[in-house]
C-alpha cells in the first residue's frame, strides 16, 4: 500500500505491517502501540497457537512416551497437555523449530530438520493470509482501532506472491532497517545466544555444504548445533537484507532502528510514519 502522509493521517483504521529481522524494535513497537487502542498481531503467535500446536504437542509426546511411568499415563489418557504459548514466551515455537545437529546436543537429522522448517513455512503463509480475516476481527469483534502486524524476521525468506499481495493490499508495510551499529549488535546477541532460525531451503542446502567442508565433518550429527546457528547467523542476515529491501521498495517503505529507537509513545510513531512517506 502506498500513501501521501495526508492520506495516512486520513486513514480512520489504520492497518500496519512491520518487517525485519528479530531484535529491530517490532515487537517492542507493537505492545507499545497495543496500549492505544491497537490491536496486536503477533506473527509467531499466531503460528504456535493455531498451525504448529499440534506438531508441538505430538513432539512432546514423543518425548514422553520414553518414559515408562509417564507412557502409561499416556496411553490411558490420564494426562492432558497444552501449549502456554504468549506473545511474550514463544519458546515452544523456537523449541519445535530445533537446530540441525549433534543428537546427544539436542540436535536434529537433516531430514527432521527440514521436514520441521517446512511445517513453519507453510505455517507463516497461513498467518500472513489470515491478516485481512484479523483486521475485520479487530474491528469488527474486538472493538480496536487501529491493526499492527508483528510478522516474523522470515517472511522475506518465504517467496509468496499472494501473501506480499494480501499484506500490500491490506496494510502499509514497513522495513525496519538495522543501522551498520545495531546490525553488529544483532550478529553479537545471536553469537552469545544463538536461537533456532528458519532458513530457506536452497540457502540451508548451500551454507550447510560450506560449514560440512570447512570444519571437515562427514556426517550432520557431528555438527554443534550452537555452533552451526552462530556460523550462519551472518550469513542469513546479510542475504534477507537485500530480500527486505525489494519487498520495501515495491510495496512499502523503509524506516532504520534508529528512527525506531527514538519512538516512545503513539504520537511519535504516527509523526515518523507520515515523515516516511513525505520523504
Amino acid at each position: 500500500m502506498k500513501l501521501s502522509g495526508q492520506e495516512f493521517k486520513a486513514w480512520d483504521k489504520k492497518a500496519i505491517t512491520l518487517l525485519g529481522m528479530s531484535g529491530v524494535g517490532k515487537t517492542r513497537l507493537a505492545c507499545m502501540l497495543r496500549k492505544h487502542h491497537w490491536f496486536h498481531y503477533s506473527g509467531d503467535y499466531r503460528i504456535g497457537t493455531r498451525y504448529l500446536d499440534e506438531p508441538i504437542l505430538d513432539n512432546i509426546k514423543q518425548k514422553l512416551m520414553h518414559i515408562p511411568l509417564l507412557k502409561d499415563l499416556m496411553r490411558t489418557d490420564s494426562l492432558q497437555l497444552r501449549n502456554n504459548i504468549t506473545v511474550d514466551n514463544l519458546n515452544p515455537v523456537s523449541t519445535f523449530l530445533g537446530k540441525l545437529g549433534n543428537p546427544e546436543e539436542g540436535g536434529l537429522a537433516l531430514p527432521e530438520f527440514k521436514h520441521r522448517q517446512e511445517l513453519h513455512r507453510q505455517a507463516e503463509i497461513a498467518t500472513m493470509k489470515d491478516v485481512p480475516e484479523f483486521i475485520d476481527k479487530a474491528h469488527q469483534v474486538y472493538g480496536y482501532e487501529h491493526f499492527i502486524n508483528d510478522a516474523g524476521g522470515s517472511l522475506c525468506e518465504l517467496d509468496d506472491a499472494e501473501v506480499l499481495k494480501a499484506l500490500s493490499d491490506n496494510t502499509l508495510i514497513l522495513y525496519i532497517k538495522a543501522s551498520k551499529t545495531d546490525e553488529q549488535e544483532l550478529i553479537k546477541r545471536a553469537e552469545s545466544s544463538p536461537k533456532p532460525l528458519y532458513y530457506r531451503e536452497s540457502f540451508l542446502d548451500e551454507q550447510l555444504a560450506a560449514y560440512m567442508s570447512e570444519k571437515n565433518f562427514e556426517y550432520v550429527a557431528l555438527i554443534d548445533p550452537d555452533d552451526f546457528v552462530r556460523w550462519v547467523f551472518p550469513r542469513l542476515f546479510y542475504s534477507r537484507i537485500p530480500r527486505y529491501e525489494a519487498i520495501a521498495d515495491q510495496y512499502g517503505y523503509t524506516i532504520s532502528t534508529e528512527e525506531v529507537a527514538a519512538v516512545q509513545n503513539e504520537n511519535d510513531f504516527l509523526e515518523l510514519i507520515t515523515n516516511v512517506l513525505d520523504r
